[in-house]
C-alpha cells in the first residue's frame, strides 16, 4: 500500500510549466482492512510522503526527498507531527458527522484535499484547500474572498463559525499563497532530474474476445501530460472509440488506453488505421498500426494477453485512490499538508461541522 512511485526509466528532459503540491488526508469508518488515517503528499503527480495510523510515522517515498531531509532534518519531522495531529482531529470529526447524520455503520469517509499549483513561467500561484465527505463536496475555502464555501446545508455551522475566524483566514491566506508554492519550488529543485525527466512507453494492442473492441494501451509514460487516439487514413477518429482516463503505475509512470470498435471496420481497411501516442514536449509521436498479427490476446489461453498486468494496474490504482490518495472519488484537485496543533483548538467538543476542516490541519492553525 505505501510502496510507490520508483523511476523506471529515462529519456530526454522536458521541463514543465506549471508544477503542483497536493496533499491527501482520509479518515474512514468501517473499513476493516484499510488503515482508519492515510495521509499522501505528492509534487507533480508522484508521491514523496506517506503515512498512516498503522505504521505511525512518516515516511519519504523518493530518493532526493531523502537528499532534502539529510539536509534538512527537521522536514521529517514536520510531517510527522502533521500525520499524528492529522489522525487524532480527523478521528473525532468523522465520528461527529456520522453522529449528526444519524449515521451509525456502514463505510464512511472524511477527505481533505490542499496544496498549490505554481506556475515557473508566469509566476502564477493558485491555492486550495478543500473537504468531502463519502464523495461529495462538503466545505471548501475561496482564497480571492476569503470565505468558506458550503455546497451542502450540514457545513453552513461550519461556514459561518470558520467566516468568522479572521486571524485563521488571514494564516490560510498567508499559506497557500506564500508557503505553499515556496515549498513547492524547493521540491522542484530537489527533485527536478526526477520531476522533469521524459519516459516514453511501450504502447500495445490487446484484445479480450474476438468481438471486443482492440484497446490501443499505453503505459510507462511521464509526465502525465500525454495523448492516445486512433487514426484512419491519418483523420483522427472521434467515433466508435472509447478514451479511458490516463492512470498512475507503482512506480510513478503513467498507463492510458483507447478503444476501437472492431465492428465499424471492415477486414480490407485495417491497414488504414492506426493508434498514435502523443507526449508533451516530445516531438517524435509513436504509431501503432492496427495489425491482427500484433494484437494481444486472452481468448484460447494466449499467454500473451497481460491480464494479470493489468488486472493488477487496476487494483493498484484502487488502493492508490482509496488508501494512498485518501479515496478521492471526489474531485482531484490539489491539497495542502500541515501539522495539527490540537493545543490550539479550543472547539474539539462543537459539533463536526465546526472543526472538520480543523484549523491546525494541512496549512490551517
Amino acid at each position: 500500500m505505501s510502496t510507490l512511485f520508483i523511476l523506471l526509466l529515462s529519456c530526454s528532459v522536458a521541463s514543465p510549466v506549471k508544477h503542483s503540491l497536493k496533499y491527501f488526508l482520509t479518515a474512514a469508518s468501517g473499513t476493516p482492512n484499510i488503515p482508519e488515517f492515510v495521509g499522501a503528499a505528492v509534487v507533480d503527480e508522484v508521491q514523496v510522503g506517506y503515512c498512516d495510523s498503522n505504521i505511525k510515522r512518516a515516511e519519504p517515498k523518493q530518493d532526493w526527498i531523502k537528499k532534502l531531509i539529510k539536509a534538512d532534518p527537521q522536514h521529517l519531522e514536520w510531517y510527522a507531527l502533521k500525520c499524528s495531529g492529522n489522525q487524532q482531529v480527523f478521528r473525532a470529526n468523522i465520528n461527529g458527522l456520522m453522529e449528526r447524520l444519524n449515521q451509525t455503520r456502514g463505510v464512511h469517509i472524511l477527505q481533505r484535499m490542499n496544496g498549490c499549483d505554481w506556475d515557473d513561467e508566469t509566476g502564477e500561484v493558485v491555492g486550495f484547500n478543500q473537504y468531502g465527505y463519502d464523495g461529495e463536496d462538503f466545505i471548501a475555502l475561496d482564497l480571492e474572498t476569503l470565505t468558506w464555501v458550503a455546497p451542502k446545508p450540514q457545513a453552513v455551522i461550519t461556514k459561518l463559525r470558520w467566516d468568522s475566524e479572521k486571524a485563521r483566514l488571514e494564516y490560510n491566506k498567508n499559506y497557500y499563497i506564500h508557503k505553499c508554492p515556496d515549498w513547492l519550488k524547493k521540491y522542484v529543485h530537489f527533485g527536478k532530474s526526477f520531476l522533469q525527466r521524459t519516459d516514453l512507453p511501450s504502447v500495445s494492442l490487446l484484445q479480450k474476445t474476438p468481438s471486443s473492441p482492440v484497446s490501443c494501451h499505453a503505459t510507462g509514460f511521464y509526465p502525465d501530460k500525454a495523448d492516445l487516439f486512433w487514426r484512419k487514413d491519418g483523420e483522427q477518429l472521434h467515433e466508435d472509440v472509447d478514451h479511458g482516463e490516463i492512470l498512475p503505475n507503482k512506480d510513478g509512470t503513467f498507463q492510458m488506453r483507447v478503444d476501437l470498435k472492431l465492428s465499424s471496420v471492415r477486414p480490407e481497411d485495417w491497414s488504414r488505421y492506426d493508434c498514435v501516442f502523443q507526449l508533451s514536449g516530445v516531438k517524435n509521436h509513436i504509431v501503432t498500426k492496427l495489425d491482427k498479427d500484433q494484437i494481444r490476446t486472452n481468448w484460447g489461453g494466449d499467454p500473451q494477453f497481460p491480464v494479470a498486468a493489468v488486472i493488477g494496474a487496476v487494483v493498484g490504482l484502487l488502493l492508490l485512490a482509496a488508501c494512498i490518495s485518501g479515496l478521492f472519488i471526489w474531485r482531484k484537485k490539489n491539497n495542502g499538508f500541515r501539522p495539527v496543533n490540537i493545543s490550539d483548538r479550543s472547539d474539539t467538543n462543537v459539533t463536526v461541522e465546526e472543526n472538520t476542516p480543523g484549523a491546525t490541519t494541512s496549512g490551517e492553525k
